[in-house]
């Protein structure tokens, strides 16, 4: 069985959330957000075969430019949402059987994700997971069994 090749975003710059007074899912890119998320096209380097993302409109955008670049269609995941397991995400990701995949999601479900790499005792370089910054989780016969790390654009 091939290696499943998995892109996880942490979604762009959003600004302040204390100043936003909407629905947090509503909460937009900044410029500096929607700057990162036109770079990461070229930054990711990656043909992915599906795109998914959490629901919030900033985990959207930031993909949008990449779906356009490949012509395809952002996928909206509840998995990929704030306060999701990380185990519920990958779970669901895995089930696709198309590689590479990208998701984008919040810094609360990388985080777990990371702690679940680290239980399946693959090794991380660190654990930084700023805005816009990709880690890349490779899946082989069905265990975690790599993960880097690409800074923000």
């Amino acid at each position: 069985m091939a290696a499943q090749l998995i892109h996880v975003v942490r979604h762009a710059h959003a600004g302040d959330p204390a100043a936003w007074t909407q629905a947090d899912a509503l909460r937009p890119l900044s410029e500096r957000g929607c700057a990162q998320a036109e770079r990461l096209v070229r930054h990711l380097g990656a043909s992915p075969a599906a795109i998914y993302s959490s629901i919030s409109v900033r985990c959207v955008a930031t993909v949008v430019p990449l779906a356009l670049a490949h012509h395809l269609q952002v996928e909206t995941l509840a998995e990929l949402y704030e306060g999701s397991a990380a185990s519920r995400m990958l779970e669901r990701v895995r089930a696709v059987a198309r590689s590479p995949v990208v998701v984008c999601t919040h810094g609360d479900v990388l985080a777990g994700l990371l702690g679940l790499v680290l239980s399946a005792g693959v090794p991380l370089p660190s654990t930084r997971a700023e805005k816009c910054s990709t880690w890349t989780v490779e899946i082989t016969d069905g265990r975690l069994s790599s993960a880097t790390y690409l800074p923000p654009p």
